[in-house]
């Protein structure tokens, strides 16, 4: 007995060791992330003034006429963003809803899975599905719509984080107590009913989690919208025009022969930390809603 005491403190401190470990190494290369985004960034910004890389509306390193105005990028990502959240909120609603409160236990068993396979599904291959097949068809219906554009990566977006949005929620739903439903129906209320005004409150904050986590995934998408959306930076919202996102244009000097250590080639770092920021910010207030959420339900 004595020995086996020995053993299961050995085996604490061995997996409080792995445990810390792990902690460390996260925060290590977070930190890593941060110094190399400040101290390139810098660099960057002691040839380029931030206010013109904060108030310039257009954005062109590598042209033969340089400016460093951040906008169209921001406007891009946030463009493609919202029509992806657009589309992936209320179809992730009514995805959890059914799977919560109305499916059989055979038919959560194959749909919930086949959701949840769209996240292993190569970007790469989303993109090109994009530009070869949505952005055609898509074409049909909206004959101004240009080869490369915002709309179809936006929407296939969408569904790529619908894992996030409809998985999430139904997982939120699921969790809220029996006893509530059956209280909800003993007062008269429909299993619809029960569940738009009982269940998903009581969740919510769990499906805003869900919500946000997607949002924040759409934001960091690199290969659809490198693909399907365009290498222009353009500032606009018609999701009909060609555009760039902030990850897009990394990806576009990354791949390219820059020297190393020019203006160009260190812009990608000023952009790489002001996405840093905007998701920083975007998680801070998602955790601060979702605290807030709880505390009022």
């Amino acid at each position: 007995m004595f020995g086996t005491l020995t053993f299961k403190r050995a085996l604490d401190k061995i997996m409080l060791a792995v445990f810390f470990t792990a902690g460390f190494i996260t925060i290590f290369i977070t930190v890593g992330i941060v110094y190399v985004l400040l101290s390139d960034s810098i660099e960057f910004f002691k040839e380029v003034s931030i206010i013109e890389f904060l108030t310039e509306k257009e954005w062109t390193p590598v042209f033969a006429t340089k400016k460093f105005g951040i906008w169209p990028l921001v406007a891009g990502t946030f463009l493609i963003a919202g029509i992806a959240v657009a589309v992936s909120i209320p179809l992730g609603l009514i995805i959890a809803i059914y799977l919560s409160e109305y499916a059989s236990t055979r038919v959560k068993e194959i749909v919930k899975p086949t959701i949840e396979f769209l996240e292993a599904i190569p970007t790469v291959v989303y993109g090109y599905f994009t530009l070869l097949f949505v952005t055609p068809l898509l074409q049909k219906v909206v004959p101004e719509l240009e080869a490369f554009n915002s709309l179809a990566p936006g929407i296939v977006l969408g569904f790529m984080i619908l894992p996030y949005t409809a998985s999430m929620a139904e997982d939120a739903m699921k969790g809220v107590p029996q006893r509530i439903r059956e209280a909800s129906y003993a007062l008269g209320a429909t299993k619809l009913r029960t569940a738009v005004t009982i269940v998903l409150p009581a969740a919510i904050s769990g499906v805003v989690a869900g919500f946000i986590l997607g949002a924040s995934r759409a934001i960091g998408e690199t290969m659809v919208v490198a693909i399907a959306a365009g290498m222009y930076p353009n500032l606009t919202i018609d999701p009909r025009e060609p555009i760039q996102t902030m990850t897009g244009y990394i990806v576009q000097v990354a791949l390219g022969d820059l020297p190393f250590g020019s203006i160009e080639y260190l812009s990608i770092f000023a952009v790489g930390l002001a996405l840093f920021i905007i998701a920083f910010i975007f998680n801070s207030i998602a955790l601060w809603l979702r605290t807030k959420i709880r505390e009022a339900y």
